[in-house]
Formats: structure tokens, C-alpha cells, sequence
């Protein structure tokens, strides 16, 4: 038995070329707060993502108690110290001038993890290559990532962390791999070209370059 799907025009393509286009790495928040229920209906997209054998690895911990909030944002701050110091001199003045969180201004933030051991998917797909669970999780996040800005809502992707004291400070299962901490809210500006291009660290290259014929 089949069924009509529905229909993407072109209008829909460009939308949706423009929903990919502005999304961006948020550093900087307005303090409105992120409307009841926002951050379930994401993780319910999320969950519409591919994951190998349907298994669904994600683990979404929602961060709310402040003093937990204080644990990972006061190892940012050392994670981001050496990073800075890792940095070249003309590297690291640019660097400095990137506000590289929204622990500060971000109404929302929320972490998440892959749980590797899980026996949903019963393992197919996973025993040559166990890190096609990592990458489920990092197709959920980039759901989100779509959806929150499909609301004019921007995601902060901070990986600037110490994975296992992160783990520790959310009291989460050990074996559970952390992918990232993540500010979610209102963003201060809008753009459509990334933050680090603005601040001449980097510049987006063509796609032409990224394939390759054999």
C-alpha cells in the first residue's frame, strides 16, 4: 500500500536553501525567554533524524540547576585559557575578540551525549564502525539546530569542554560519550555569514572543492 507524499515545490527548496543558509553558530543572546514546551517540540524533531539501526543514541540533559550551570561554564573558562594559549600571536588577538559562549545570556542550555550501549537498533550497523552512534547524535543535533532557527531561535554549539568532567558535573552515566553543550535562545543579531568568517579567522570555501570524482 502506498501513499501520496506531500509535495515540495520550488518555492519550499528556496525556503529551505535559506533556513540552511542563516543558520548560525549563536554567541550572543537576548534575554527573552524561550517559550514553555519549545525545547520538548525540538528534541520531538530531533528524534525524526537518522540513526544507525533506528537506535536513536541521543541523550538530551537538560541543564537548569545554576550551580551545575556555574560547573561547566567555569570549565569553559579553563578549556578556553589553554586554547588561547595554544594560538599563534595574530591567532589568538582574533580569537579573543570571538565571545565563544552564551552561559551568560542564554535562557536554555542543554547537553548532549551518546549512549553507546543501548540495545535499541540491536547493534546492527554498529559492529565495524561503533562511531556511526556519534554520528546519529550529531544528525539529531543538526535537526534541532534547523528547527530552533525555523523559530528564529538560535543554538550555540560549545565544545570548548573537558568531556569527562562535564559527565561528572551533570551526573550522567560514565560511559555515556558527551558531543556537546549547547546555548539555546533568542540570538542579540542575525546573519547569514558565520561568525568566524566576519572576524577573518576562516572563510567558507566553494563546494566545488569537497568533491571528488574516482
Amino acid at each position: 500500500m502506498t501513499t501520496d507524499g506531500p509535495i515540495f515545490d520550488d518555492s519550499f527548496r528556496a525556503r529551505l536553501a535559506d533556513l540552511i543558509a542563516w543558520r548560525r553558530d549563536v554567541r550572543a543572546f537576548r534575554d527573552t525567554p524561550v517559550p514553555a514546551g519549545t525545547f520538548e517540540r525540538l528534541v520531538s524533531l530531533a528524534c525524526l533524524a537518522p540513526s544507525v539501526g533506528l537506535s536513536q543514541p541521543w541523550r538530551f540533559v537538560r541543564v537548569a540547576d545554576p550551580a551545575r550551570r556555574a560547573a561547566v561554564r567555569a570549565n569553559f573558562e579553563r578549556c578556553n585559557a589553554a586554547a588561547l594559549a595554544a594560538q599563534a600571536d595574530e591567532r589568538a588577538r582574533i580569537y579573543a575578540t570571538l565571545k565563544l559562549a552564551g552561559f551568560d545570556q542564554a535562557p536554555e542550555q542543554f547537553a548532549v551525549f551518546t549512549d553507546r550501549s543501548t540495545e535499541q537498533g540491536h547493534g546492527l550497523g554498529r559492529h565495524t564502525m561503533p562511531e556511526m552512534a556519534d554520528y546519529s547524535t550529531v544528525a539529531a543535533v543538526f535537526t534541532v539546530w534547523l528547527a530552533a532557527r525555523a523559530e528564529g531561535l538560535g543554538l550555540g554549539w560549545v565544545s570548548i569542554l573537558d568531556p569527562a568532567e562535564v559527565t561528572a558535573a551533570l551526573d550522567v552515566p560514565a560511559d555515556w560519550r558527551f558531543v556537546g553543550y549547547f546555548c539555546l535562545g533568542y540570538p542579540e543579531h542575525e546573519d547569514d555569514v558565520p561568525a568566524l568568517e566576519r572576524a577573518a579567522w576562516e572563510r567558507r570555501r566553494e563546494f566545488q572543492r569537497f568533491i571528488f570524482d574516482r
